[in-house]
């Protein structure tokens, strides 16, 4: 009896993961170990699939110079067209985002909408003089990933510091976080139906 109810249970998840297929986007020179680290990584924290999209987005139009850094807002505006094939559509780079009233953002999202971007530039120890942690800036993206995600499901920020929908201003907020929806966010996006269910 239980191996059946396990046995329906993957079918299930695994038409859900089927319904709900995550495009990843690569932004300029980001590194493809990175965006295949996320492709393998998010269906174990969200029930998604992704595939990476074979052409690289440029993000030189939306660079500030007076800021030295990229606006983010103007990423999710030109990816729109991009989305129309996409459950969602989430763009990884390499670059500083930010929004006029922020110093800096990890990433930014349409609330409720299927565009997402998320940025490892700051996420890398050597960005605070620190040694490299290639495992730490795969964790960290991959918590921004279903963070940014989360918003594109409706989801607000969560009181929860564990929970994938924390905020978090600095990395090591982001490190307190788990890569998973705490169990209110889980209850509130099923109860929403917010996944693409057969």
């Amino acid at each position: 009896m239980a191996g059946a109810a396990l046995r329906l249970e993957a079918e299930i998840n695994y038409k859900l993961a089927s319904m709900n297929l995550v495009h990843l986007l690569p932004v300029g020179n980001i590194d493809t170990a990175l965006l295949e680290s996320v492709s393998r990584s998010l269906p174990e924290s969200l029930p998604v699939r992704c595939e990476i999209l074979a052409f690289p987005f440029d993000p030189a139009a939306v660079y500030h110079a007076e800021r030295q850094q990229f606006h983010s807002s103007e990423i999710l505006q030109r990816m729109q067209p991009l989305a129309t094939r996409s459950w969602r559509l989430l763009a990884i780079a390499d670059v500083d985002l930010y929004i006029p009233i922020l110093t800096y953002v990890f990433g930014e999202a349409q609330i409720a909408g299927p565009c997402a971007v998320v940025s490892a530039f700051r996420l890398r120890q050597e960005f605070y003089g620190l040694e490299r942690d290639e495992d730490l800036l795969r964790e960290r993206l991959l918590k921004e990933c279903v963070h940014e995600l989360g918003h594109t499901l409706d989801l607000r920020h969560c009181q929860d510091y564990r929970c994938a929908m924390a905020s978090s201003h600095a990395v090591e907020w982001i490190d307190l976080r788990e890569s998973t929806l705490c169990h209110s966010c889980r209850s509130w996006v099923e109860a929403g139906r917010r996944f693409d269910v057969a």
